[in-house]
C-alpha cells in the first residue's frame, strides 16, 4: 500500500495534479494512506469522512432521493459523491468509496463486503464494484484503500 501511495505522490507531482477523496466505510483510512508520506501535501487537497447519510446529502449534496432509493452503498450514491467531490474540491483526481465493512450492516442483496469505489479525472468517470471476502472490518477497509490506490494508478498512467 505504502509503495503505490509513493507512486502516486511523485505521479501527481510530476503531473502537477491535486488529489481528493471523499470516503465513507474506509473512515479516513485513504486520505491517510497519502498524507502520511512526506511531501503529500504538494498534491493532496481535501479529504472528507462522509460516514452518515446526512453528510452524504449535506456535505456532498448526494440527493435524498438516491440514497432512499439505491442507498448509500450503490452505483448511484459513489457517482454523486465523485461528481460533487469534484465540484468542491477542484482537484484533478477525485476518488469516493463507499461500502459494508461489517461485521454487522450486510443483507442478502448487499453482503458485507461490498464497496464501490469511484474515480474520477476530467470528463472521465468509472465506478468499480467489489464484493471482497468477510474477513473482518479491517481487511475489507484495508483492501478498498488497496484497490482505490491501484485505480488511482492506473487512472494516472
Amino acid at each position: 500500500m505504502r509503495r503505490d501511495a509513493i507512486k502516486i505522490i511523485n505521479l501527481l507531482k510530476r503531473k502537477k495534479f491535486k488529489i481528493s477523496f471523499a470516503e465513507s466505510c474506509t473512515g479516513g483510512l485513504l486520505s491517510s494512506s497519502i498524507t502520511s508520506i512526506s511531501g503529500s501535501s504538494k498534491v493532496f487537497s481535501l479529504g472528507l469522512v462522509t460516514y452518515s447519510n446526512k453528510s452524504k446529502n449535506e456535505i456532498l449534496k448526494v440527493p435524498k432521493m438516491i440514497i432512499e432509493k439505491y442507498g448509500a452503498v450503490s452505483h448511484k450514491c459513489c457517482l454523486s459523491m465523485v461528481n460533487q467531490l469534484s465540484k468542491i474540491s477542484k482537484s484533478k483526481i477525485c476518488v469516493s468509496v463507499t461500502g459494508i465493512a461489517g461485521p454487522a450492516g450486510g443483507s442478502r442483496k448487499k453482503p458485507v463486503g461490498l464497496v464501490f469505489i469511484g474515480i474520477k479525472k476530467d470528463n472521465k468517470t468509472l465506478i468499480n464494484k467489489h464484493l471482497f471476502k468477510n474477513k473482518g472490518r479491517k481487511y475489507i477497509q484495508n483492501t478498498s484503500v488497496k484497490q482505490s490506490l491501484k485505480l488511482v494508478l492506473s487512472f494516472l498512467k
